[in-house]
């Protein structure tokens, strides 16, 4: 729960002046102590990366140590793309354990060169920048570095095992937070096998107590990669307790002959699109230097996305093939406009037009990558640009020929979406009252008189009896109030016509004035905050819950931007003579009842039934007054996005089945809730 100090400015942090005497005394007391060599110090092995972990992998949260899954299955595909491996397997353990092994050509186990001592195996695992990416003879693409990705996650590995099948003989060695614990050791002989296997356990010195490998994420991740090279099959596997309740299967084979095409199948499936056909290619150069494969539709209903990759790893910044991708996109498409004599009419368009509802996928291969960062989230090899532009500008001309009737229906989707972005630029200038009339808002909303969008907020309130409180206790200057009738409509499981047909929907769509999905405009949004105000019982989370779904499916930016709040109404007054305080459940009232109304005399307890039943005076007190209120704000954390999509669909989409089997799960904690 964010504190009103929280969402409105908190006191100036206070030093104490025996603590700031101190601190001015701190530089003479070094100086005194002399600033000399023995001040340098010297971090050795891996250890720079237990120090500071965010240089190497981002961070220590959870998105952060799934990365070092990341760089371990990205070694087994650079053997599978070299054409060593043709398959993967990724095992979960219950303890926390993760594996993937590979059947490519295992670990070196030789004395290495420069360390006689120490095997190639055991370099590339404690050293940084020691690896076999370097020379491109030993892999034509990769994309990863062994040594680099590796040996970070071997720093920051509370346990790392590595099995090596090699020459009909099994080898294995361990490490501990970097350091090799054992000596590399030669389990016995094998026939017929080779490969390597990486079994890991994060550190919870680095990333937190109890941290684990998540199943949605690893499973998310494994199949993916399958995608992005159809010439491996990857093998998934996990302990049905970590799985239980979920809709990630305990054990699934992953093989995509068809690529990122059968990617972006499984991603849009049961979209509307504007061309019936997707834009597809791959193309392989010899020795597989400089390979492209893509894929791309055009959604009708929904905002587009881009993912792309180099050498299987993702870019989720994008970088230079995906600047190449989506300027071919764009000069295809106008070049096509101009044969068939329509070159004026698409001279507006952009490549934010043609890409805005874009769904695509691209994934190239290339020798010696260049990324941004150690998390390779952005490719900047130069050349990548000009390959794929030069290759998708010529493959999208043949298909845009070959299909007259969907090239035209892309070009007029394109051009409307020009026409609508200069309709909205000529827009901006209007005054606000201009704009509110233009718009026809509904009856109900009682509009504030404040001009600004970043001080103004609207409440969007449960019933007419509600609004009525909430006119009366408003700032008229910055509040706004529309009142709903009832629930609305469940947005996950309703089709596009009740959709559009819903009234209650239509008033709040107008009165936020931003539009929804493709058509959202930050800059059109009336209000800073829009805050859903229910009544604090079961009904009223049931009615906010649906607001959320609406928000979250509708308008997704409106909550990235940190537009969406919830109010935190009462729900029992307690008063002891004089004395009267609020409490938001029954929880809380025990507390105040145990903490606050200490003193002789009966305590009264009155519930609301509603907010339609507090007095104004009361709703501003305790709901409403941003000096004295708590709000809560809605975010979905990028790491938790997948696991956000999963239970909006399990517990509002259109399948009763799912959210029974959560009631079910959840059985004890409910019989908890009530006295039996």
């Amino acid at each position: 729960m964010a504190s009103n100090s929280d969402l409105f400015g908190g006191a100036a942090r206070k030093v104490a002046p025996a603590k700031a005497a101190a601190e001015a005394k701190k530089p003479a007391a070094q100086e005194k102590a002399g600033y000399t060599s023995a001040s340098i110090e010297v971090l050795e092995g891996l250890e720079p990366v237990r120090r500071r972990p965010g240089m190497y992998i981002g961070g220590t949260d959870e998105a952060a140590m799934h990365h070092l899954f990341a760089e371990v299955i990205d070694n087994s595909m650079d053997e599978a793309v070299a054409g060593h491996a043709n398959w993967i397997e990724v095992i979960m353990e219950e303890d926390g354990w993760l594996s993937v092994t590979d059947n490519g050509r295992g670990f070196p186990v030789d004395p290495h060169p420069k360390y006689p001592d120490k095997t190639g195996l055991e370099v590339a695992m404690t050293v940084l920048h020691a690896g076999g990416k370097f020379d491109s003879g030993a892999y034509q693409t990769s994309g990863g570095l062994h040594g680099v990705g590796v040996s970070v996650c071997n720093a920051l590995s509370e346990r790392l095992e590595v099995d090596v099948w090699k020459d009909q003989t099994h080898y294995r060695q361990a490490f501990e937070r970097g350091h090799a614990v054992t000596k590399l050791q030669t389990v016995g002989r094998v026939a017929n096998k080779r490969g390597t296997r990486v079994r890991m356990k994060p550190d919870e010195e680095i990333f937190g107590k109890g941290c684990r490998f998540k199943p949605a994420r690893i499973f998310k991740m494994s199949r993916s990669k399958a995608y992005l090279f159809g010439g491996v099959e990857i093998r998934w596997k996990c302990a049905p307790a970590l799985v239980e309740g979920t809709n990630v299967p305990a054990e699934a084979v992953f093989h995509f002959p068809g690529g990122l095409k059968d990617y972006l199948t499984q991603e849009i499936e049961g979209k509307d699109l504007v061309a019936d056909q997707m834009f597809t290619g791959k193309v392989s150069r010899q020795g597989g230097h400089g390979s492209l494969e893509w894929a791309v539709a055009w959604l009708a209903g929904d905002d587009g996305f881009v993912n792309s990759y180099c050498n299987t790893i993702p870019t989720p910044d994008g970088g230079t093939h995906e600047a190449g991708f989506r300027t071919a996109l764009l000069s295809g498409l106008k070049d096509h406009a101009e044969r068939i004599g329509q070159a004026k009419r698409a001279s507006a368009v952009t490549t934010d037009d043609v890409m805005v509802t874009a769904a695509g996928m691209i994934a190239i291969f290339i020798r010696e990558p260049e990324f941004q960062g150690q998390n390779k989230s952005r490719l900047m090899t130069v050349e990548a640009s000009r390959l794929v532009g030069n290759t998708v500008r010529d493959a999208f001309d043949h298909w845009l020929a070959a299909s007259p009737s969907q090239a035209t229906k892309l070009l007029d989707w394109a051009v409307e979406r020009a026409e609508e972005r200069l309709r909205r630029r000529a827009e901006k200038d209007v005054a606000r009252k201009t704009a509110t009339r233009k718009l026809r808002l509904p009856g109900k909303l009682a509009d504030c008189s404040n001009n600004s969008t970043h001080d103004s907020e609207i409440f969007i309130v449960e019933g007419d009896s509600a609004g009525g409180s909430a006119k009366q206790a408003r700032d008229r200057m910055s509040q706004a109030i529309l009142p709903l009738r009832g629930k609305i409509l469940n947005v996950a499981n309703a089709t596009r016509d009740k959709l559009n047909q819903n009234q209650q929907l239509a008033d709040l769509i107008q009165a936020l004035g931003c539009g929804t999905g493709t058509h959202y405009r930050e800059t059109d949004l009336r209000y800073g905050r829009v805050i859903i105000m229910t009544d604090a019982d079961v009904d009223g989370a049931h009615i906010a819950s649906l607001l959320i779904t609406f928000f979250y499916r509708q308008m997704p930016k409106l909550i990235d931007h940190g537009h969406l709040y919830l109010a935190v109404p009462p729900l029992f007054k307690l008063t002891q003579g004089t004395k009267s305080v609020y409490a938001r459940d029954e929880r809380h009232r025990e507390e105040l009842m145990r903490t606050v109304l200490t003193g002789k005399g009966k305590v009264e307890v009155s519930r609301f039934k509603g907010l339609g039943e507090m007095t104004a005076p009361q709703l501003k007190e305790t709901t409403m007054d941003p000096r004295k209120r708590q709000l809560l704000k809605v975010v979905i954390a990028q790491e938790d996005r997948d696991a956000a999509a999963d239970s909006v669909e399990r517990l509002m989409g259109n399948k009763p089945e799912m959210r029974f089997a959560f009631i079910q799960e959840r059985a004890a904690f409910a019989s908890d809730l009530v006295d039996i």
